[in-house]
């Protein structure tokens, strides 16, 4: 299993970056180069939706994305650190939260956001915890010849 963690601060042009390594990892994990578009734009579509959640809720605390290469699947984790994570406690931002709740402007963002990553990931799980909230999507891999 090879796994490459990267941490950045929840700047909207350090998406962009994710982006990017997100793809060359991805490539080198055997992931199929039809699907490389899918998973830098959900990538892409996830930390920007970290980024607007650290940002809204005055959180200066990096975004973390971990990138896992297992036998056979290819698996990338974007975390925020909105405390209570899906649902939110409130005590951060007095709305109910990124992940539901009341519905506002932040709320119909996040859930076009997490529309678009369920519409290019077959298989993404959103999840929470105290800490924050995860979203972890995942694609098959096939083996990566080497040349003679």
């Amino acid at each position: 299993m090879t796994t490459v963690e990267l941490r950045f601060s929840a700047q909207p042009e350090h998406v962009r970056t994710a982006r990017l390594v997100a793809a060359a990892v991805a490539r080198r994990a055997g992931v199929d180069e039809a699907v490389l578009d899918e998973v830098r734009l959900a990538v892409g579509e996830a930390c920007s939706r970290a980024v607007g959640l650290h940002r809204s809720h005055g959180i200066t605390s990096p975004i973390k994305v971990v990138l896992t290469e297992e036998d056979k699947t290819f698996s990338i984790e974007v975390g925020d650190e909105v405390s209570g994570g899906p649902g939110g406690d409130g005590a951060q931002g007095g709305a109910a939260g990124p992940y539901g709740g009341v519905d506002d402007e932040t709320d119909g963002e996040d859930d076009m956001g997490l529309a678009v990553i369920s519409g290019l990931v077959d298989d993404v799980e959103v999840s929470s915890t105290e800490e924050g909230g995860v979203i972890r999507m995942s694609w098959p891999t096939t083996p990566v010849s080497v040349g003679p």
